[in-house]
């Protein structure tokens, strides 16, 4: 079985030695979005404009392989701080409805460039 890298512009530039996703068959693995604005590569300031923007950049690269947010099934999502659980929860109803992907959330000693929020998931397209 063959993979095909999956690239946006439209989401922050890998800062490691990743891609931004993979697609086998109909599944694409989306690696971890952190809250960087894509254009400038700068992290944005807080942790609700930080999940805001993960959830952009997730939908951006989503987007770029033949998907959307709606088409994640599995979602793990990472805090430097639980306390934020609430509104975790309340951002993510803004991206995502009914039936809702399979989620884990746990909490991070430290996640890239100092993010207060990550987020990566599995997505399978029909």
């Amino acid at each position: 079985m063959s993979k095909q890298i999956i690239h946006s512009d439209h989401a922050p530039a890998a800062v490691g030695t990743y891609s931004q996703a993979v697609k086998v068959g109909n599944t694409v693995y989306l690696s971890g979005q952190i809250g960087l604005e894509p254009a400038s590569g700068t992290l944005v300031e807080g942790f609700e404009a930080q999940c805001h923007q993960v959830f952009r950049n997730l939908r951006a690269v989503c987007q770029a392989a033949g998907g959307d947010l709606s088409d994640l099934v599995k979602l793990g999502v990472f805090v430097v701080d639980l306390a934020h659980f609430a509104t975790l929860n309340q951002i993510m109803g803004e991206y995502f409805s009914q039936p809702f992907p399979a989620r884990a959330a746990v909490q991070a000693a430290a996640l890239p460039k100092g993010a207060l929020v990550e987020a990566d998931g599995v997505m399978v397209l029909a």
